[in-house]
């Protein structure tokens, strides 16, 4: 039986990270998914602090090996306290199996029982698969852009590129959410901008002598989304084509469609 399986999928168990020696195969993980140099590197120590002060260290153990986790701080804004989700690993050969979205879903009802309404998280705005499961599978959705959020990466995955983020919000008991998860229609609405991601971006990314064109597709798209944020525009929904290409959907936002629904 291989990773790639449904049964293989069947058998992992979601739950919380509890002992040290669990929490240092998340730092192990982390260094094979991201490929990080040490000093990048989140400490077990920060794995054990989150566990211990409201926020989250989620395992996918097969047996006793861990196969991905998840990893959330707690936080607070403007008096309202919420979850950052601050990473989240899948190990290679337990990908494209809908391991992250559990994860995800993991992280969503344990918030819901620590009576928490929001998780946030930063994503790359060139990762056109983690865009799909965030906008698209979860519900979430961004209106904020930070401009090389976390400086030099040493990761090779981030090709050289500025770390530019988006901020996605997902409001875990709003009625957008709970349709989207029920396998039912987002709300409508009009589309007022599209921002594109070519699907040769990866290879852009990871090629010395075209990452030029990834950096010009970054910066391009940086442009279009600092405007369509700063006229009030919100991303929605997001498109892939049989390329491989995506498209962010943007339009204007009803606030309650974020709130819980009681």
């Amino acid at each position: 039986m291989t990773a790639s399986t449904p049964t293989a999928l069947a058998e992992i168990d979601i739950r919380h990270c509890d002992s040290l020696q669990e929490l240092e195969q998340c730092v192990q993980l982390q260094k094979e998914v991201w490929g990080f140099d040490d000093i990048d590197l989140v400490p077990s120590r920060v794995f054990l602090v989150a566990s211990k002060i409201g926020g989250q260290v989620i395992g996918a153990f097969r047996g006793y090996e861990l196969v991905g986790y998840s990893l959330s701080i707690p936080g607070n804004r403007n008096g309202h306290v919420y979850l950052h989700s601050h990473m989240l690993a899948v190990k290679p050969g337990y990908r494209n199996l809908g391991l992250g979205q559990k994860l995800k879903l993991a992280q969503r009802d344990d918030a819901i029982e620590k009576g928490i309404e929001l998780i946030e998280w930063t994503f790359d705005p060139l990762e056109i698969k983690n865009a799909y499961l965030n906008i698209v599978k979860l519900g979430a959705i961004a209106r904020r852009y930070n401009i090389n959020q976390y400086g030099s990466f040493s990761s090779p995955l981030q090709g050289g590129l500025p770390t530019d983020r988006l901020v996605a919000e997902w409001w875990l008991r709003s009625k957008r959410v709970e349709s989207i998860l029920a396998g039912r229609a987002a709300p409508d609405f009009r589309i007022e901008e599209k921002v594109q991601v070519p699907g040769e971006i990866y290879a852009w990314k990871q090629s010395p002598g075209d990452r030029t064109k990834a950096a010009d597709v970054q910066q391009r798209n940086r442009d279009k989304f600092l405007q369509a944020f700063s006229q009030g525009l919100v991303i929605l929904n997001y498109q892939r084509d049989e390329r491989g290409s995506g498209a962010f959907l943007l339009g204007h936002w009803d606030e309650t469609w974020s709130y819980a629904k009681h």
